[in-house]
Formats: C-alpha cells, structure tokens, sequence
C-alpha cells in the first residue's frame, strides 16, 4: 500500500511538472504574442503620425498656395488683367506693331494670346477691338505658328484670308462681329494686342 502511494505520488509529481512546463510554454508564448502585437501597434501608431504630421504640412501648404493663388488674382485683376478659364488676358490700351506687342507682354510675364478652342475664339471676339494674337508665318511663308512654336491647328480666317498682301506676316483679329475674324497682316501695323498669361 506504501509502495502504490509512493507511486501515486510521484506520478501526481511528474503531471504537476508537466503541466508547470505546459502552462510556463503557454505563458512565454503569449507574453511573446503580446510583445509583438504591443511593437506592432506603436508602430502603427508611429506611422499614422508620421502621416498626420505629412497631411498637417500639406494641409498648411494648400492653404498658403490658396492665399498666393487669390493675391496673385487679386494683383493681376488691380493691372487690368481679365480671367477666362485658367488664364488671365490683358488688353492693351495703346497701339504697337506686332514685334513690340509681344515684347510688351514677355515683360509682363505673358505672351500673345494663343487661342486654342471656339470659346476662346468667342472670347476675344467680346472686346471688339482689332487686336493682335500670337500667330504669325514670318519663320517659314505660309507655314502659321503660335508663339509657343506650335502649328495652327484650328483656324478663324476671314473669307480669302490668309492671303499675304503686301507680305503680311502676322496674325490679328480684325473682323470681331463674325466667328471667322482672323486676317493676315503687316507685323509693322500699329494693332493693339492681347496678352495671355496661363494660371496652373
């Protein structure tokens, strides 16, 4: 009876043992599950802030691009500029030839006025005025670029026009009470001009 007690007793010693082992496994193994979440979500938690601290900096930067934006508006509007779908035009008030007028508005940051669709074309027609635009084929006869270099694409020629009379050069709006307003003409004419300055 000593004998099975004993016997009883140790194997009670050795399941105890085996169970302490299990349960300490079992411990280690979460505490290190534990860990890694807890590493895992501070650096989480580091890279929101990391985000917050970027959008924060974006967020202050739009808005000093807005104010720039509307002092930029606000400056141009005061020197007679007028705004038309993401550009601003300028019309002069007095008369040069064609080469002066775009040199007038280089120094202004601007240039010729390019015009690229029907309701720009609408646009210019409203200041009706005989004015210079960025068009000429003083580089090659007959072949029309705009000031940016591009070709004329779509074109606004009056009946006939351009038909180099008197070897005319350079491009002007001088019909503006129809749609197709554009005539060739002497770039030493004194027109007044319209500029354009593209906003981003």
């Amino acid at each position: 009876m000593i004998k099975n007690l004993t016997e009883e007793s140790d194997e009670m010693k050795r399941k105890l043992n085996i169970s302490g082992e299990i349960f300490f496994a079992h411990t280690d193994a979460r505490t290190a599950h534990f860990k890694a979440m807890i590493k895992n979500l501070t650096e989480e938690r580091e890279e929101l802030k990391r985000k917050l601290n970027i959008f924060g900096e974006y967020k202050v930067n739009t808005n000093k691009m807005k104010e720039k934006k509307i002092q930029l508006i606000n400056n141009y509007i005061q020197q007679r500029w007028v705004y038309f779908k993401h550009s601003f035009y300028y019309i002069s008030s007095t008369t040069k030839s064609w080469p002066n007028s775009r040199n007038d508005c280089l120094q202004r940051g601007a240039d010729l006025v390019i015009i690229n669709s029907k309701e720009e074309q609408e646009f210019m027609r409203r200041f009706k005025q005989r004015t210079w635009i960025g068009l000429t084929d003083r580089e090659t006869e007959g072949t029309w670029r705009w000031v940016d270099g591009t070709l004329l694409s779509t074109s606004y020629w009056d009946t006939g026009e351009p038909n180099n009379h008197n070897n005319e050069d350079c491009g002007e709006i001088k019909l503006y009470d129809k749609e197709n307003s554009w005539n060739d003409e002497s770039c030493a004419l004194q027109n007044l001009w319209i500029c354009e300055k593209m906003i981003n």
